[in-house]
């Protein structure tokens, strides 16, 4: 829980000041700096505002900069009563444990501290330290900002061990870092094969993107050009075209998960980027059984092949409408675009869904291909993609009927 402020009896955001050595510099990692990083994250956080203590460093557009304690007492006067968290510039900000300072609770009387790390400091002691701080403007050392709050204030309480930032100071740290924030992207919902494979591929793929230009939109539509691209494989019935085709569909899944990692990574994330990559992805998916279809058609010279890939193509489409509608049109900006295929991810079904919805499918494909045996996999896709609509369409009526109380036990 966050403090509040008795006064208004609602949460009070807490607010970050971050101070910058006179020798020190800002260091980049994965396309934006320390700084820059950190304060981002930290509004997402849902830090009120972010102030950089420096005497000559310039911070990034929106932090607002002080030179001493005496100008950051003047700065707070215009906001209301709210904790301070002070933490040295060269700080990774991370969303997970920012999040969980956030709302740990301090003494109203008193302040927190984990060394080397951050200090936490209750809205109501908040005067008495910066009135301390700034009898000494020189301090930028969070050592020496313990040590003179301590003899103010008295000893600090401990911050719970569950909160581990790290502190960036030297070039092998750099990496270490961009390690932690690269293994942040991993999802839950990641399939097996996803988490195992796909992942590790994508992910260095994105470090190298990250200090580029390229945007996670240019990524998601050189994702569906590859996978387009690899359909028309499919109507053959050779399997050494089948299979490129198959190696062009997971190369289209593995790079379809570079752009939502550099939108997060890059803080990038638009409500435009995730409808893109969700239809772009269902496109690829549809072209694909279409191209399975007219393969098998050729193949055997009958026209029946064709129903199975209508079947699998409107199951595919109708699935694929019904979740935007439902889950993805009424999401505001914030946040993923798709996490579910339901808005209570927690029912069985749902979640069985959800697992149906991965795409480990796709070593499946490749498989069959290796034999060129593509048709088997489009056969699955006729009968499955059907019963996937039906139960997507059976959970949301359910989903719209008022809880029923059970009467067990009656």
């Amino acid at each position: 829980m966050q403090i509040k402020d008795p006064s208004t009896a609602m949460p009070v955001a807490p607010i970050l000041v971050m101070m910058a050595a006179p020798d020190s510099g800002d260091r980049t990692i994965l396309g934006l700096s320390l700084l820059q990083r950190t304060a981002m994250v930290a509004r997402r956080a849902g830090y009120e505002h972010v102030f950089l203590l420096a005497e000559q460093q310039v911070a990034p557009a929106g932090i607002a900069t002080v030179s001493d304690w005496s100008r950051l007492v003047t700065a707070l006067a215009k906001f209301r009563a709210a904790p301070l968290v002070i933490a040295p510039a060269t700080l990774l900000g991370e969303l997970n444990w920012l999040e969980q300072l956030a709302e740990t609770r301090v003494d109203p009387s008193s302040w927190a501290a984990m060394p080397r790390c951050f200090i936490k400091i209750a809205a109501g002691r908040v005067p008495d330290a910066l009135a301390t701080l700034s009898e000494e403007s020189e301090v930028h050392d969070l050592r020496a900002v313990q040590d003179q709050l301590t003899r103010r204030l008295g000893p600090p309480e401990a911050i719970p061990a569950n909160i581990a930032p790290m502190i960036v100071t030297t070039a092998a740290d750099v990496h270490v870092a961009e390690r932690r924030l690269l293994r942040s992207l991993v999802k839950d919902t990641d399939g097996f094969m996803a988490r195992h494979v796909e992942r590790p591929i994508s992910l260095q793929i994105v470090r190298r993107l990250a200090s580029t230009s390229v945007t996670p939109n240019q990524v998601t539509l050189i994702s569906v050009a590859i996978g387009l691209a690899g359909a028309p494989c499919f109507i053959s019935a050779l399997w050494p075209w089948q299979t490129f085709g198959a190696l062009l569909f997971l190369v289209h899944s593995i790079v379809d998960g570079c752009d939502g990692e550099l939108a997060r990574l890059r803080f990038q994330e638009s409500r435009w980027g995730g409808v893109l990559d969700f239809w772009g992805d269902n496109v690829v998916h549809i072209a694909t059984f279409a191209c399975m279809a007219v393969g098998w058609s050729l193949s055997v010279s009958a026209t029946w092949p064709l129903w199975f890939g209508a079947a699998a193509v409107f199951g595919n489409a109708g699935s694929a409408a019904l979740v935007y509608w439902r889950q993805m049109r009424v999401k505001a900006d914030s946040g993923p675009l798709f996490t579910s295929v339901s808005a209570e991810s927690d029912r069985r079904l749902a979640w069985l869904l959800d697992a149906a919805s991965r795409r480990d499918f796709i070593y499946l494909v490749l498989l069959l291909a290796l034999f060129g045996k593509s048709d088997w996999f489009l056969l699955l896709a006729a009968l499955g993609a059907p019963v996937f609509f039906f139960l997507l369409v059976f959970l949301a009526m359910r989903e719209r009927l008022p809880d029923v109380p059970s009467t067990s036990g009656i």
